[in-house]
């Protein structure tokens, strides 16, 4: 055998059993042209893999932080006189950037923010506790629900969380916790709904969690307990509407519905950047 010849076996995309890469349809789980490009492109392979979406989701709000900052171009020799301060932008960038609330909304009509807001922080420590708490939850979900379903959760669970905000009148929030408390959301639906051992302790330990931030919220000055309670009802809500993978495996439908959420958040986040630039290189 020519060593330069192709390999004619792979694992499939979806479902991760070995199988001929020529197949019309995986003969595991069904999925079509598992060997086409659209199933084995970069981005792709990283939503195969619970570890890559994840690391999207925190590069992406890292990002966002790091022109937060840029726009800002403030002295932070502030730090030394209140560290829960350090390296945080000014509100004028967060604005711009897209903080939701009732004044962008309402005021503004920036519809947008309801996503946008979610990859926004205000300071240093804000967005490490929360994407620590991502890093916690997010593989539990993706476990459990699949990769896709997981950005969905996220996006329209954050949605509904910073709509429940603005309904309580909350003028000016951000912060990535209302889709964290969606995934948290998700779960807690989770397991109460699949019960037994596993879902009774994943029940509890979630359950704990959020008792855990409800409390922080009520004793922490600035907490949004509107954003993170909308978004625990909306993920469980999404959850719920979903399924998880006992259920039924995730389908065509559960992707497409995947990815558009992450193309809808993708052209949400670059238009708040061009826009933002765009009004102060304008000023």
């Amino acid at each position: 055998m020519s060593v330069n010849q192709p390999k004619q076996s792979m694992l499939c995309p979806s479902c991760r059993r070995l199988m001929n890469r020529h197949e019309a349809a995986c003969p595991y789980c069904g999925l079509r042209r598992p060997g086409s490009w659209w199933h084995n492109n970069p981005l792709m392979a990283a939503l195969s893999d619970s570890a890559g979406v994840v690391t999207l989701i925190i590069a992406a709000n890292v990002i966002m932080f790091v022109f937060s900052l840029l726009l800002s171009a403030r002295n932070i020799t502030h730090a030394f006189n209140n560290p829960f301060s350090f390296l945080s932008p000014s509100n004028q960038s967060l604005l711009l950037l897209g903080s939701t609330g009732t004044y962008p909304i309402l005021r503004l009509h920036r519809l947008w923010s309801l996503i946008a807001a979610n990859y926004l922080h205000g300071g240093l420590l804000h967005i490490v506790f929360n994407m620590m708490a991502l890093r916690q939850i997010a593989p539990l979900v993706i476990q459990e629900y699949g990769a896709y379903r997981m950005l969905t959760i996220y996006t329209l669970g954050g949605v509904g969380g910073y709509l429940l905000s603005l309904l309580a009148g909350i003028s000016f929030t951000i912060g990535a916790s209302a889709a964290v408390c969606a995934l948290m959301g998700a779960m807690l639906y989770y397991g109460k709904s699949r019960g037994g051992a596993y879902g009774q302790e994943v029940y509890r330990q979630i359950g704990r969690w959020a008792l855990s931030l409800f409390v922080f919220g009520l004793l922490a000055p600035g907490i949004n307990n509107w954003g993170h309670g909308g978004g625990i009802a909306a993920g469980a809500l999404v959850g719920y509407l979903l399924g998880y993978r006992e259920q039924r495996r995730e389908g065509q439908g559960d992707k497409a519905l995947g990815l558009c959420c992450l193309l809808t958040t993708a052209l949400v986040l670059v238009y708040a950047v061009a826009s933002s630039v765009i009004i102060l290189v304008g000023g």
